[in-house]
């Protein structure tokens, strides 16, 4: 029996996925800072202990632990529980330092233990499906890309309801620069397995808009360049007054394109060589008239596992971090991944506030690998 605890109420979204695991799979514990949420959701999921001192439910029977507290807790909580021997999976950002990133790595590698990022965008059947497609070559070498991660944060998403300020104001708002590059990069790095970013240049606007003590700015683009000399590009803008669009993304090869929808009753899309028109050129194709080349797991999902959320995905993402511990073999979405990803976010604030300097990306990878300076380019 692999016995998961769960810190922070945010991560009891991930239940249903783990009550569609097999009988040797159970959520035994919850914690949280809130009485009453611990409550209500361990009567509701049948979850037997519970815990509002997160080092107390450490030092319980749990096997592995779910981190989907506010941002700047994943690190510290994520050290702590694979120091008691417990696996980790954490919500993004990995964390908020880039020092947090190297003790991150280092404790991973120490433990022996299964880290996973829950970067759950990468599990979308439509974020498979391109991966699928990509990986077989239907869009050739890709050399340039995109994401965006479009998310309007009004004022009152900055307190509570007496008035005390979230962890958004300073984490999110309270910080320069593309502070929120995960949800983009994922799905678009998936695509493209074997290459790393080599550095990140960040551009601002500015600040427009009325906030009082925000520091965010009015969005930023972040251009990504990978070692082999790929382009991408990430927009995050949490501030401006425009509807929601979380998991924009776009993909250009040698042999086509990918786009996703753009909302306003738009669809997901390609335009490949193998549908040329008879003079030539590209026309556009719903991505779903390649639906045969979604991974056999997608297509055979059951209806439980499509309940869990995004049409299975946040049921595989479970999946595949309990199988990860079975296996004792780390994740596709592992410890170094994490880090890079992270780490756009961090240098760009860097980059911004110095003018968009361009910032190279330290090397995240398995000891004797890895390269832990990072440093502006004048």
């Amino acid at each position: 029996m692999i016995k998961v605890g769960i810190v922070g109420a945010r991560g009891i979204n991930g239940m249903k996925g783990f009550k569609s695991m097999p009988e040797d799979v159970e959520v035994t514990a919850i914690c949280d800072l809130n009485e009453d949420v611990i409550k209500e959701q361990s009567a509701k999921h049948g979850i037997k202990n519970t815990f509002r001192v997160y080092e107390d439910m450490l030092e319980s029977d749990i096997d592995a632990v779910v981190i989907s507290t506010p941002m700047q807790c994943h690190v510290p909580q994520a050290i702590a529980a694979l120091n008691a021997g417990k696996h980790v999976m954490s919500e993004v950002t990995a964390g908020v330092t880039m020092d947090e990133l190297y003790w991150l790595t280092e404790t991973v590698e120490d433990s022996g233990k299964i880290y996973m990022f829950a970067e759950n965008y990468c599990y979308t059947p439509e974020a498979q499906l391109i991966k699928e497609l990509a990986l077989k070559g239907y869009f050739g070498e890709i050399y340039s890309a995109g994401g965006e991660y479009l998310h309007a944060l009004e004022p009152q998403h900055l307190a509570n309801a007496q008035g005390v300020p979230t962890w958004r104001k300073y984490w999110q708002m309270g910080k320069r620069g593309s502070f929120y590059p995960t949800h983009s990069l994922g799905p678009i790095m998936q695509c493209m397995p074997e290459e790393r970013i080599a550095e990140i240049t960040t551009f601002s606007p500015g600040r427009h808009r009325i906030y009082p003590n925000v520091r965010q700015d009015d969005g930023t683009t972040t251009m990504c360049v990978t070692e082999s000399g790929k382009l991408i590009e990430i927009k995050v803008d949490c501030s401006s007054p425009r509807p929601h669009k979380m998991d924009y993304y776009s993909i250009q090869g040698t042999k086509g394109i990918y786009e996703s929808s753009r909302g306003f009753g738009d669809s997901p899309k390609i335009a490949i060589d193998a549908d040329k028109n008879p003079k030539g050129h590209h026309d556009w194709v719903s991505i779903w008239e390649y639906s045969e080349h979604l991974p056999e797991r997608f297509k055979n999902a059951t209806e439980e596992q499509k309940a869990a959320g995004h049409n299975g995905g946040d049921f595989f993402i479970v999946k595949d971090f309990i199988d990860a511990i079975k296996n004792n073999k780390q994740p596709e979405l592992d410890v170094y991944k994490a880090c890079e990803w992270t780490a756009v976010g961090l240098l760009s604030e860097l980059s911004v506030i110095n003018g968009s300097k361009t910032m190279q990306m330290p090397v995240f990878g398995p000891k004797g690998v890895r390269k832990d300076e990072y440093e502006i380019k004048f």
